[in-house]
């Protein structure tokens, strides 16, 4: 691991980085700590670089098609860790997956109607329906043994109640680090069938399991719900590319691609960014070993996390770090009688994303970006700590 870090570690304060420096735009000082927006202080793998250089070398950089290897490529990735493939023409490209929401609230429902998330999530679901003049339903995750699962109870009740035209699936979750179960999902999309509901399934932090199987929406069942389903993932989170700007998107159903296209065609005049489709053949053909190693890196920095805060400060609970390299941890009985603004960012001089970014009602969670060298993580974790006891 020490090699790894030692060869791929970048400094990114200076470099125009959204992470490391718009803290005094987004948090009011320079000077925090930054364990928050989603994406890694290392460089890419090696074989990402070359093509890219390749590609720069060569000189010209206008319009791509995208070349059948390309497609080659994807499915043998899918088929290889996901135990599926894609026919070619299921598959439609964008800027980032959450493009694809506002995308699909648009083609798939009307102002006015309902869509359903379950909280504590990922905020731009929320910001994609009410942007849109759609109401959210949300219903909250539950807790249960230190573990959030869903309240399917609550959820019947909210589908029983109409106008719920469509269900925003995250998985593996963000912020909360489950990777749902085949038979989770199984019992909530059977619902969405029972109520006609279609179903976008936001799989952006697929490659990153640590604990149980990721199984994609489009596999629960054999396949079962993939004429209600649309799937959007990319190689952006787990090769460190969200800069490149590409994304998939996977219909099955043909009434439902020939609706995403009539909407695109009309709102969506936008090519695909060449760079982000050679950075993402690249990663997919060669870049495993660098990807095992990142997930090394994350595992041990939520290893050190766990330990540290069950011992120094047990008032304080980290949840399981199932999928994702995001750690959601709660802070209720450990922050003290302080606002968490103060204790964070005045006290412990860090940068992170607050837990009631994801929910109304998680104001005393944080949620930790784990995706960079230990010794920022440990120096985190102590100030954390040290705020929460002084």
């Amino acid at each position: 691991m020490k090699e790894f870090i030692d060869t791929y570690y970048v400094e990114r304060r200076n470099t125009n980085s959204l992470k490391w420096d718009a803290l005094e735009e987004r948090f009011g000082n320079a000077d925090l700590l930054p364990l928050w927006v989603a994406d890694m202080d290392f460089r890419v793998s090696d074989v990402i670089t070359e093509q890219l250089k390749a590609k720069i070398e060569h000189g010209a950089y206008g319009y791509p098609i995208v070349p059948d290897s390309y497609y080659d490529t994807l499915n043998a990735w899918l088929n290889q860790f996901f135990g599926y493939t894609i026919q070619k023409d299921w598959l439609r490209f964008s800027s980032s997956v959450v493009q694809v929401l506002y995308n699909c609230v648009n083609t798939y429902t009307e102002v006015g109607d309902k869509v359903l998330i379950l909280s504590p999530v990922y905020y731009p679901f929320f910001n994609a329906i009410e942007d849109t003049g759609r109401s959210v339903e949300a219903v909250e995750l539950k807790q249960v043994d230190g573990r959030f699962q869903m309240d399917y109870t609550a959820i019947e009740e909210k589908l029983q109640a109409g106008g719920v035209k469509l269900y925003i699936h995250c998985s593996p979750h963000n912020p909360v680090g489950r990777v749902w179960t085949e038979e989770e999902q199984a019992r909530i999309f059977q619902l969405c069938e029972q109520y006609d509901v279609l179903i976008v399934s936001d799989e952006i932090h697929q490659d990153f399991v640590f604990e149980g199987k990721h199984t994609p929406a489009l596999c629960v069942q054999d396949g079962a719900f993939r004429d209600r389903l649309i799937t959007a993932h990319s190689a952006s989170k787990s090769f460190n590319i969200a800069g490149l700007t590409h994304c998939h998107v996977i219909i099955a159903d043909e009434a439902l691609r020939q609706k995403y296209d009539a909407f695109t065609k009309i709102y969506v005049q936008a090519n695909i960014n060449s760079m982000g489709l050679i950075a993402t053949q690249a990663a997919y053909t060669g870049g495993h070993a660098w990807l095992q190693a990142i997930k090394d890196v994350i595992y041990h920095n939520y290893q050190f996390v766990q330990q540290e805060i069950s011992e120094r400060l047990p008032q304080a609970y980290v949840y399981p770090l199932e999928g994702t390299y995001l750690l959601f941890i709660n802070l209720t009985e450990a922050k003290g009688d302080i606002s968490m603004s103060e204790l964070i960012q005045e006290k412990a001089g860090l940068a992170v994303d607050y837990g009631d970014w994801f929910a109304p009602g998680y104001e005393n969670y944080i949620r930790l970006n784990l995706a960079t060298k230990p010794e920022i993580v440990q120096e985190a974790v102590h100030r954390l700590i040290e705020a929460c006891l002084d």
